[in-house]
């Protein structure tokens, strides 16, 4: 079996009937489970994650991108995050039993589907990407929703499927394949954006030459209902830049400039060998035993990275295998051996592993 998951981003994060509505059409679907829904009121986005087989989850993610160009007026939205339509992106996901391959060519064709049957335009991005230019999403979304028509009116810029012009009310769609992402926001002791900015700068992945944290798309915004500005990150690759070490390079980023961290949350799911290398970090800093219950580790890595600080933190509702395994059969089967490629013991070990990385 071919097991995927897939992570729509859509433009709706206040409208608690347009957010149900959405993840009940996915769910609608046999052969997929909606695990998590993750919506903010000042990013105006709600993040589902959702995982089947191939197949399967390829036609919830096109009826709930139906839905969503239905029930979702772009003309009306306002948010801290950047996006291009009412559903910005969605990705597609090799989970253990599935090849990125497959996940590509899934890409190719519900963005066919989406662009045909819908009249949505479509880019495909990630590994999906049709030219380099687009593999990166902060490249697509160069400019915005707000910019998208004069975008398009450019001949570099025309959309692989659908119609090569503006559609105001929809906006556009990202459809692409990746690997495995943790979407993971920091929050700082002052409200001042600016300085939010010039952290995620400073931390960022650089496209050209060395420096920043490899693996790490970053922005600074205001989050105004939490009181805190934050340095808002993608960890493309968790293998090369866990959420611990993120923290900790915001943290003496923050102390250079005379701020603090305050805590930290997580937008979405995040893969249990992530959490348990964050609380082995962390005990490793005290000089404290690592050999305990991976429950144990967790709840270190919690307390440690101040996951809780902004909203509650549930395992049993964020961690991937934890999730599955609450679901039942049969998706408690897919806990076991879920990445497509082990984590490396550099990460599960000692407290050094941020000098390694």
């Amino acid at each position: 079996m071919k097991r995927v998951e897939c992570v729509p981003n859509f433009s709706e994060g206040r409208d608690p009937q347009v957010i149900e509505s959405l993840a009940q059409v996915a769910a609608a679907v046999d052969g997929v489970q909606v695990l998590h829904i993750d919506a903010g009121a000042d990013a105006h986005r709600m993040v589902m994650t959702l995982v089947g087989e191939l197949e399967a989850v390829g036609e919830a993610a096109f009826r709930a991108i139906s839905l969503a160009g239905q029930l979702i007026d772009m003309t009306r939205h306002r948010g801290v995050h950047p996006r291009l339509g009412a559903t910005d992106v969605c990705p597609f996901v090799p989970l253990a039993g599935a090849a990125m391959t497959d996940c590509v060519a899934l890409a190719r064709r519900v963005g066919a589907r989406v662009g045909a049957e819908l009249g949505i335009p479509v880019y495909l991005y990630g590994e999906a990407a049709s030219v380099p230019e687009r593999r990166s999403l902060v490249e697509l979304r160069r400019g915005e929703y707000e910019g998208l028509g004069e975008r398009m009116a450019q001949s570099r810029f025309r959309p692989d499927f659908g119609p090569a012009h503006f559609n105001p009310r929809s906006g556009a769609t990202a459809i692409g394949a990746r690997d495995l992402l943790i979407a993971f926001n920091v929050s700082l002791n002052t409200t001042d954006r600016a300085v939010a900015q010039e952290i995620a700068q400073d931390i960022r992945e650089q496209r050209k030459g060395s420096g920043g944290l490899k693996g790490c798309r970053a922005l600074g915004w205001l989050m105004a209902s939490y009181g805190s500005a934050q340095v808002s990150m993608n960890l493309v690759d968790f293998r090369m830049t866990p959420p611990h070490v993120a923290l900790e390079e915001v943290r003496r980023q923050a102390r250079r400039r005379g701020f603090e961290v305050t805590g930290s949350e997580l937008i979405g799911m995040i893969p249990l060998e992530a959490m348990l290398a964050a609380g082995r970090y962390y005990l490793g800093q005290e000089h404290r035993s690592q050999d305990i219950p991976d429950e144990e580790l967790v709840a270190v890595a919690v307390a440690s990275l101040g996951l809780s600080s902004v909203r509650p933190f549930d395992p049993g509702e964020q961690i991937l295998e934890y999730r599955l395994q609450q679901a039942g059969p049969p998706w408690d089967q897919w806990a076991a051996g879920l990445l497509t490629r082990p984590v490396p013991e550099d990460l599960l070990g000692s407290g050094e592993s941020v000098g390694k990385l």
